[in-house]
């Protein structure tokens, strides 16, 4: 320091628990612990659930009438049931409907990528002729060459 001061801070314990308490305290962690596994299991699905249900309402308005009424009903329904089901609470439940709600998203996702891919890509199914479009016949000459060019710009600067 500047003042040329010692200067010293001391951490102590605010609380002095006894070995009976710190023992009971062990306990009682260990007796609920199978508990909150459990609550946090269920926090975890109803997050789950959740996101995807935002994802797949966010795949039906971003894609918009690129996909066809069935699906859009069928996600908007399967979407429905979750989030009763997750107000229910029962995380097998939830678990079975996130897992339903996925496949009929990644479904309609496969088929708007098969779309697109298709649009993209035009069927054209004609096959190039054999050979360049110079007439090679697909023969390859090795050749060394040498730019006569650059050889006298090379010359005149020097």
């Amino acid at each position: 320091m500047a003042t040329g001061k010692e200067q010293k801070i001391t951490i102590s314990s605010s609380t002095n628990m006894s070995k009976e308490e710190v023992e009971k305290a062990v306990q009682d962690a260990e007796k609920y612990a199978a508990e909150d596994k459990k609550k946090r299991e269920e926090v975890d699905a109803k997050n789950e659930a959740e996101n995807l249900c935002f994802s797949a309402e966010k795949v039906i308005k971003d894609a918009g009438d690129k996909i066809d009424e069935a699906d859009k009903n069928d996600i908007n329904q399967k979407i429905a049931t979750l989030r009763e089901t997750i107000s229910g609470g029962n995380v097998d439940a939830i678990k079975l409907g996130t897992e339903d709600l996925q496949k009929a998203v990644y479904a309609v996702s496969e088929k708007l990528y098969k779309n697109q891919a298709g649009q993209a890509n035009p069927a054209d199914n004609t096959t190039p002729p054999a050979g360049d479009a110079n007439g090679a016949d697909g023969q390859v000459y090795d050749a060394d060459f040498k730019d006569v060019d650059s050889d006298k710009k090379d010359g005149e600067n020097k």
